[in-house]
This record gives structure tokens, sequence and C-alpha cells, in this order.
């Protein structure tokens, strides 16, 4: 396998360059940009296979940054926020972000967090590889694995490719309760439960799209995809 480049957007100069260090450690290629514009430049000029992004930047911000680069084509960014504002985190899953870290955090996260973010990519690519699957149905909502598309009522509904990925894996057992452990480790393929708080933020982002009421909350279990109001 070809090796990964990684962008690192983060103004805090000791902080870019202990991520970068560490990210070079584990085998990546890593660019870093310090600054909005820079970031957006280097994404476009490297071909970068993923992005840890601050939120916090000059010129302009991680959100930002974000929307532009998903603008050009589908980059999976972990995104990087000082504070655990659930406002913050909807913001930057709705730009396109696919997961998020709070600071302070360690650096060991980072690196799990970057190679499930691709391992994800990969497998999406061997997915989209087999068209010939059955899209999967519930109520008037379609989820169509093959050509990642998803329509609520004959309209089109436009998903990150994390919510993607939650939507079907909560379509293939429509009406069953999935654990947030059980779409940790099928979305976002993490083997512990550290991030299920990043599984409700998707959640919710995800309700905004389909309809609240299609995605049922089992207090202290997980969620359930219904057919809808």
């Amino acid at each position: 396998m070809a090796q990964r480049t990684v962008l690192v957007v983060e103004d805090d100069r000791v902080i870019n360059d202990a991520v970068a260090d560490r990210l070079r450690g584990e085998g990546y290629d890593v660019v870093q940009a310090f600054d909005g514009p820079s970031a957006v430049d280097a994404c476009a000029a490297s071909g970068v296979d993923a992005v840890v992004l601050d939120v916090m930047l000059p010129g302009f911000d991680g959100h930002e940054v974000c929307r532009r680069i998903q603008a050009r084509r589908p980059v999976p960014v972990l995104m990087l926020t000082a504070r655990d504002d659930e406002s913050d985190v909807l913001v930057g899953l709705a730009v396109g972000a696919d997961d998020y870290l709070t600071k302070p955090f360690r650096m060991r996260e980072v690196v799990a967090r970057i190679a499930a973010l691709l391992r994800r990519v990969e497998r999406a690519a061997e997915l989209a590889a087999t068209p010939d699957r059955e899209p999967l149905t519930c109520g008037d909502l379609i989820v169509d694995p093959g050509r990642r598309r998803t329509t609520v009522g004959g309209h089109e509904v436009h998903l990150t490719p994390t919510e993607f990925d939650l939507l079907v894996c909560l379509a293939r057992d429509a009406g069953q309760v999935l654990t947030r452990e059980r779409l940790l480790a099928e979305v976002w393929d993490w083997a512990d439960a550290s991030g299920t708080r990043t599984v409700d933020s998707h959640v919710k982002a995800l309700r905004a799209k389909v309809g609240a009421g299609r995605v049922r909350t089992v207090h202290g279990v997980g969620y359930a995809l219904e057919p809808g109001p």
C-alpha cells in the first residue's frame, strides 16, 4: 500500500510539530500548515489522504477550511477543538468533518483516529465496487450503499461519509437497537468505547438531515432506526 499523506493544520507550532513528528514516526508523510488559507492550498497541492484540523486558525477558521477542502473532493477530517462545546462539534460535522477530538488530547489517540478514518475510506471504496447490493428501505427512507445515495420521500439527502456509514449501519437492522459500542466498532472501527459522545454527536447531525423522529434513542443503550413519523 502506498504511503499515506496527512495534512496537520494548527497555528500553535509546538502542537503542530508534535503531532507531525508523531505521525511521521508512525510511517505517514506529513504536510504542515499554520493558517486557513495555507491549509486549503496545501490540501489542493499535496493530494492529502487525511487532515488533522484545528478549529481556531488565523485567516479563516477550521470550519471554513473544512468546507472548502470538502468542496473540492471528499477528504477524511479529524477536527481539533479547544472547547467541549456541542454547538462547535455540530458545526464541524455539518461542514464535513468526520471526527473530532477535544484539547488536550493524547498523541496516541490522534494516531488511532487517523488510522481508523483511513481504514473506513478503504472499506467504503471496497463497498462502492459492489454496486449490485440492494438498497435498504425504512419507510420512505431509502439508503443505496452501492451508489452511496440517500433519499427521504423521494428527495435526495446529502450526507457526509460518516453520516452515510452510520445510517447504513442503522438501516441494516432497522427497528433494532444498536449499542453505541457496536456503532463505534462498525462505523468508526474503534475497539473501545471511549468515543460514545462521538456517536451521539453524529446521530444529532444525522437527525437534522433525515428527520428527528427516524432515529430513536434508547437511553443508556443506543439507537434504532424507525420508519419515521
